[in-house]
């Protein structure tokens, strides 16, 4: 009886000192999370790779930089358009003495109350920075550091998540060796279906917000909206928060509106509303898997890891959620068969086994062999999502 006290006592106080541990360097661990998230959407890029020629090999890094290269001056481009507007937005806030109403409110007791309420937007602007803007210096300062914070943390989680994916199997085998042997196999299996399911959900979130700002953007600026892109940067980074996201994407072309001109708000909030329906209706069902959409578990997470991480809680909270759902599915709602699921995780590590050794041939290897190793892949990735669909039969069940 006493050795078992001691036994649960060390066992309690271990797992207090790891969770102590964790908390410490919470932080670190949230990077690891985030780039093995990014490792897991960008994996089907790396796999393109395999099997294949120096040339072809080359050919594809070469396109993959490009796009890369694309994609961040754009995303800058939108930056420094989005910071334009920010200010042109805050002269126009700093010099108007009121409100954009309705013809039909004007003189009416709401636009009493809200005159009584609410200070005009120039007062507003005055109280907010401080006499002759004192403070808007140090706001720019530290939006500044900020900027260059996120810049230089967003480049160790690219470094982080570039190491994960090329090493996948180094990986793979370190962690793993800490557990039983025969545990392994299932357990890999279990890591790698999260993995598959977690980049598919994640390229369809970017590619949603992508499509939503596109969309917004084209939209407001056909509209004659003074404040295009930074409404469409509000509506794609809001189109990322389930539930409450397309609310604010909406309310956002209301309140500028209050600002510049009531006719135009009503018809970019109007606008907005329908393309956000008409993409959830015919695009986010073709993109996104609504298995792993489970919205209040999502706002659970959201809300305690930003009150905990900040920006960073919330970027981790959506694909924490959907790695939750996915692993108790696995493990507690739909088990996996654990034979077939093993000797498929083997195979895959004899197929991985076989390109090394196909790779450093000196001779480039025929192509039977190459056409044959991609016909296998090709065919083990279709029944990869049949055999884990297969659930165990009950001990004793008849055949």
């Amino acid at each position: 009886m006493t050795k078992q006290l001691v036994r649960f006592g060390a066992a309690v106080m271990t797992t207090l000192l790891a969770l102590v541990v964790l908390w410490q360097f919470r932080m670190v661990v949230v990077y690891v999370v985030i780039s093995l998230t990014l490792a897991a959407a960008l994996r089907p890029l790396a796999q393109r790779l395999v099997g294949q020629g120096l040339v072809v090999r080359g050919a594809w890094i070469l396109l993959y930089l490009v796009v890369l290269g694309g994609v961040g001056f754009l995303l800058f481009l939108t930056g420094r358009a989005a910071v334009t507007e920010i200010q042109q937005l805050t002269r126009t806030v700093s010099v108007q003495d009121a409100w954009r109403l309705p013809i039909w409110l004007e003189g009416s007791a709401f636009q009493k109350e809200l005159a009584a309420w609410m200070p005009p937007p120039s007062r507003l602007f005055e109280a907010i920075t401080g006499d002759q803007g004192q403070l808007v210096l140090p706001a720019i300062v530290g939006f500044t550091q900020g900027l260059t914070g996120v810049a230089s943390r967003a480049l160790v989680v690219l470094l982080l998540g570039i190491y994960w994916m090329v090493n996948q199997v180094h990986f793979e085998r370190l962690w793993l060796s800490l557990l039983p042997s025969e545990q392994r196999g299932q357990v890999r299996s279990t890591w790698r279906t999260i993995e598959l399911n977690l980049g598919a959900y994640i390229r369809s979130q970017v590619v949603q917000s992508l499509l939503t700002g596109l969309v917004l953007g084209l939209g407001y600026w056909a509209l004659g909206s003074p404040y295009p892109i930074l409404l469409a940067l509000i509506g794609a980074l809001a189109s990322l928060i389930p539930m409450v996201g397309a609310p604010l994407a909406v309310i956002s072309p209301l309140l500028v509106g209050l600002l510049t001109s009531v006719q135009l708000s009503l018809l970019t909030a109007v606008y907005t509303l329908v393309a956000l329906v008409a993409l959830e209706i015919w695009v986010r069902p073709r993109l996104f898997d609504r298995r792993w959409d489970n919205p209040i578990l999502t706002i659970v997470l959201l809300i305690a890891l930003q009150n905990a991480f900040g920006l960073l809680g919330i970027l981790i909270a959506p694909p924490l959620s959907a790695a939750c759902q996915i692993l108790w599915k696995l493990l507690v709602s739909h088990r996996q068969a654990s034979g077939a699921a093993t000797q498929l995780s083997d195979l895959k590590e004899r197929q991985e086994r076989l390109w090394a050794v196909i790779s450093v041939m000196e001779e480039a290897p025929p192509a039977l062999v190459t056409s044959s190793m991609e016909r296998l892949a090709e065919l083990i990735t279709k029944a990869e999502p049949v055999l884990q669909a297969v659930e165990p039969e009950p001990p004793g069940s008849a055949r």
